[in-house]
């Protein structure tokens, strides 16, 4: 079954949970712990949602989906809402929903709810965060066009922002190679912002996905892009850093990107330029240093397990077509077993030497054939 076919009873439920009054992080934490799952409390009498700390007017609200009251103004909201969506060709997805991606699912305060124009199925790609400054020279423009470019042909869907500059860049380039990407907005799905994007963010549309966590209506604000960058690297493996200057927002992400457990990478630029000095701190502090695709693809090939295959997508090595591999990949993907193996005992298995080995391993992980796992290589799904 498509994430797309799993997305056709998009749950009402967690619509609501989105509009509770003052439902934050600890609230969401607190309930969970007295229960399996957040939308268990939309069945809870008054006095238990009350001693669990909600609100007043939250316990109103739930007691109102209840009763079927479609008069209170927080079930009034999401009736606006749903009828929004279907006027703009907006899908929601749940938190507990089966489309929902598993990478965004596990960071910290991951929205309950997402919004998106496009193709959902995207979400569960192995994806790249590319980043950068607003005010980008025409230098790194062009390394976000063709580091996008490059890295989708590679087997990377390339997530950004939809920004000025480097984040329309890094966009444009992966849909000028011929390949999808995923925008992450601020604002609601119906009130894109920047308007200079429009056209960008139509293609997107038509070729990619764009997702958001504001509902329909919602401006662009200040506030919001911190918000947004999270999502960001949350759905990626790491995330890129093209130019930034030393109180761009892209920092932010790279931050982010390192709390969730996700790589950072940088470009480096010219000493004069001062969207070069973001970029240079961050190698400083540790983020790895980029010159070509390859660099990134090493890095993700040895160090982050690739996400499992969604329930909506239940095909397992032995099903898919490997014809694309020569013997050598084949030799290794036979070696594999589905508990982690080392390096050294692949070697040993396959008789290759460790350059030609890494270099097989790679290969299945972005066809989707291994993972790579605390303690060494396994077979996918």
């Amino acid at each position: 079954m498509s994430v797309r076919n799993c997305l056709d009873a998009a749950s009402n439920g967690w619509l609501l949970l989105s509009l509770l009054p003052r439902f934050g992080l600890r609230l969401r934490e607190r309930v969970l712990a007295n229960t399996d799952q957040l939308t268990d409390l939309l069945e809870m009498n008054a006095a238990t949602l009350k001693a669990l700390g909600l609100a007043t007017d939250a316990i109103d609200a739930v007691m109102a989906w209840q009763a079927d009251d479609a008069g209170h103004p927080v079930l009034v909201e999401a009736d606006r809402i749903r009828s929004a969506c279907r006027a703009s060709g907006i899908f929601l997805m749940g938190y507990g929903e089966a489309g929902y991606p598993d990478a965004l699912r596990h960071i910290h305060n991951a929205p309950l709810l997402l919004y998106g124009r496009g193709d959902p199925d995207l979400l569960h790609k192995d994806q790249l965060g590319v980043v950068g400054s607003r005010n980008a020279t025409r230098v790194g423009l062009e390394h976000a066009r063709q580091f996008a470019a490059e890295l989708s042909r590679r087997g990377l869907l390339i997530t950004s922002g939809l920004a000025l500059g480097i984040d329309g860049a890094a966009h444009a380039g992966a849909l000028d190679a011929g390949f999808p990407t995923i925008a992450v907005v601020g604002c609601g799905l119906d009130r894109l912002y920047p308007a200079q994007h429009r056209k960008l963010a139509g293609r997107i549309i038509e070729q990619g996905l764009i997702v958001s966590e504001y509902p329909p209506g919602t401006q662009a604000r200040a506030a919001h892009f911190p918000q947004r960058n999270r999502i960001i690297s949350g759905l990626s493996r790491g995330v890129l850093v093209v130019e930034a200057s030393l109180r761009s927002g892209s920092l932010i992400t790279a931050r982010t990107a390192l709390e969730q457990g996700r790589e950072v990478f940088a470009i480096p630029g010219s000493v004069h330029s001062p969207v070069a000095r973001g970029c240079h701190q961050l190698i400083k502090q540790g983020a790895r240093l980029v010159e070509t695709a390859d660099d990134v693809l090493e890095e993700l090939g040895t160090w982050w397990s690739m996400q499992p295959a969604s329930e909506c997508d239940q095909t397992g090595p032995a099903e898919r077509d490997l014809s694309g591999l020569d013997s050598r990949e084949i030799a290794v993907l036979e070696a594999l077993g589905y508990d982690p193996q080392s390096t050294d005992a692949l070697s040993q298995a396959t008789g290759l030497p460790a350059d030609q080995l890494m270099q097989s391993l790679l290969l299945l992980e972005l066809e989707g054939l291994a993972n790579s796992a605390p303690g060494g290589y396994l077979r996918a799904g």
